[in-house]
């Protein structure tokens, strides 16, 4: 006769530290000593410290954390945060990221570096139109070494990564989870060419007239006669943006290094900026409707007007549309080129200064601090200094420049109530602004014109820079936005970031300053005024309803900060909100 034997319970596993009785494992700092042992755990065994086991084998389980718990084991201590830190987890966790990622890259931590750069690559989109409005991610390369730069076209997108390789993300028609077809934006991705520096294309804000991809790269030359061997030479590939077929090629002399490609003028006339390492600039025009021609000519590389007549400066950074360049020197000096007195007379209100002979005459702007970045649209720009501060100029008819008016602005006006942005976008006629809140979280801001759903939210465009209503994801660096979609770039360098000062004593960021920089505050009886006039405005609406949407309205453009502005959208949406439940179509009492 078989008796049961009585079932022993099994001890309790509780994860990686260690059981729950019998042998237990746990975590001493060394800087705050052993935990002082109670009287109750006395009789639970005898804890072991995760010192004592092999500094491979605690950092061969971190690898397998994703990157963002590990970030966050390092902050618990001083002994996780050492091994966290340590170059060997990076180094694991990389090639689960990036397998075929064969070099470390460069910087002080290589390892670190690619393994943050891998894990927050990504590219975003919203479309303006169509039933979704939301945002979606395109296709991730496995080959790419985290996102640089991209650029979209008429027909596709192009992604630039920190190897030098430009990848082809192709717009495609593809099956839904329901068996639907539907056609879905960069989707399938091929590999264009590797050894890239930079690309451009057409300056214009509307991708239709993108038509060819202009690629600044490095290519061995076979080694000429008497040369020891083949030599490494800068040249300009041009491609045809819809199949990605190589049409054009010009080759630069061995001396010659370049650093960025810009482009500027009409199809028949289009000039190639080449900025060298040195900080000059040399131009070169092509004919763009006898590129795919099947013939070979000789262009004349030149020496740029503002390297020439400005030869102590050092160009770092340059901006373009289809008639004017933008300069940023070494010492935040900003020089300007307007090729079209229409594009002049919009930036500068006047036609003054403005030679139809002399187009390349660089001209200076004045400004207070040292600018760091820009952006150009087709006729305004913004600046952002030193101290976080934003400073727009040009055309302001539809309010794109954010300073709660449509009064244009011939000279840097700084938009008061915002600061310290991460990216800054000018189109046609809106602008965007990528900020980071005091939660750091992302948010992204936007003024001017709000037709075809540009300014998600606000279909009537605003004249202060107001919150969208659209999903910023965490590392986000870099926007774009063209007709029919707006695009964010993710990708977050450990080594590369924007170091703001801090404005000296007295000067505070809300504070204007007088000045033809800054442009003069406000006049009182006009803002009284204005305001006199939005009060009107809502007595005229003749329901509870009304009154709210069209104080929502006014909320966005009067010059408040992010947060105040925040704050009464969310006090009138409740407000909206309790007018619903009652009686809608009740007319409100009178004021």
């Amino acid at each position: 006769m078989l008796r049961r034997s009585p079932r022993r319970k099994r001890p309790k596993f509780t994860g990686w530290c260690g059981w729950e009785e019998g042998l237990r494992v746990k975590r001493i700092c060394p800087s705050c000593g052993p935990e002082p042992v109670s009287e109750e755990k006395k009789g639970k065994g005898t804890p072991i410290s995760v010192q004592l086991f092999p500094p491979e084998l605690v950092e061969h389980i971190i690898s397998f954390l994703p990157v963002r718990d590990v970030v966050a084991l390092g902050q618990t201590c001083h002994y996780f945060h050492a091994v966290c830190d340590a170059e060997g987890v990076w180094r694991r966790m990389c090639r689960r990221l990036s397998p075929r990622l064969r070099e470390q890259g460069s910087g002080v931590r290589p390892w670190k570096r690619a393994a943050i750069l891998n894990y927050t690559k990504g590219l975003y989109y919203q479309a303006f139109g169509g039933r979704r409005r939301c945002l979606s991610k395109s296709v991730a390369p496995l080959l790419a070494h985290g996102y640089r730069r991209f650029l979209p076209t008429k027909d596709h997108v192009f992604i630039l990564d920190y190897s030098g390789t430009l990848f082809f993300l192709k717009n495609a028609l593809v099956s839904s989870t329901l068996g639907q077809i539907q056609w879905k934006r960069a989707c399938r991705y091929v590999v264009l060419c590797r050894g890239a520096k930079d690309f451009a294309s057409d300056p214009r804000c509307d991708t239709v007239y993108r038509k060819y991809l202009y690629v600044l790269a490095t290519r061995e030359q076979p080694g000429m006669v008497g040369a020891t061997g083949p030599r490494a030479c800068d040249c300009v590939e041009v491609y045809l943006q819809s199949s990605g077929q190589r049409v054009f090629k010009m080759t630069f002399h061995h001396s010659m290094s370049f650093k960025q490609i810009v482009l500027v003028g009409q199809e028949t006339q289009r000039a190639l900026l080449l900025l060298t390492e040195e900080g000059k600039i040399y131009s070169l025009v092509v004919n763009e409707t006898q590129l795919d021609q099947p013939r070979s000519y000789t262009v004349q590389l030149a020496l740029r007007k503002v390297s020439r007549c400005l030869p102590h400066l050092r160009v770092t950074c340059m901006a373009s549309n289809q008639s004017s360049t933008l300069y940023i020197t070494d010492q935040g000096g900003v020089y300007f080129e307007v090729h079209t007195p229409g594009v002049y007379r919009d930036l500068f209100g006047t036609l003054q200064a403005f030679d139809p002979l002399d187009q390349q005459m660089p001209l200076a702007l004045s400004l207070p601090a040292k600018i760091l970045f820009c952006a150009l649209g087709y006729n305004h720009l913004g600046l952002v200094d030193e101290f976080g501060r934003i400073f727009m100029q040009g055309n302001n008819r539809y309010g794109q420049l954010g300073t709660g008016d449509k009064m244009d602005r011939g000279e840097p006006t700084q938009v008061q109530y915002l600061q310290r942005p991460i990216a800054l976008w000018c189109g046609l006629n809106h602008s965007l602004v990528l900020s980071q809140d005091s939660d750091s979280n992302k948010e992204l801001l936007g003024c001017g014109c709000g037709a075809g759903g540009r300014l998600p939210g606000w279909p009537k465009g605003s004249a202060s820079f107001v919150k969208l209503q659209v999903k910023v994801p965490l590392c986000a660096c870099a926007l774009c936005s063209s007709r029919e979609c707006l695009y964010m770039l993710s990708s977050h360098d450990i080594e590369q970031h924007l170091a703001y000062r801090d404005l000296p004593a007295g000067r505070t960021a809300g504070t204007p300053e007088l000045g033809p920089a800054a442009g003069a505050p406000q006049d009182p009886g006009g803002a009284a005024r204005a305001l006199e006039e939005y009060l009107n405005q809502v007595h005229s609406c003749p329901t509870l309803q009304a009154r709210v949407a069209k104080m929502r309205e006014i909320v966005g453009w009067l010059p408040l900060p992010s947060a105040q502005r925040d704050f009464f959208w969310g006090a009138l949406d409740m407000l909206q909100r309790a007018a619903a439940g009652g009686s809608p179509g009740s007319p409100a009492p009178e004021s």
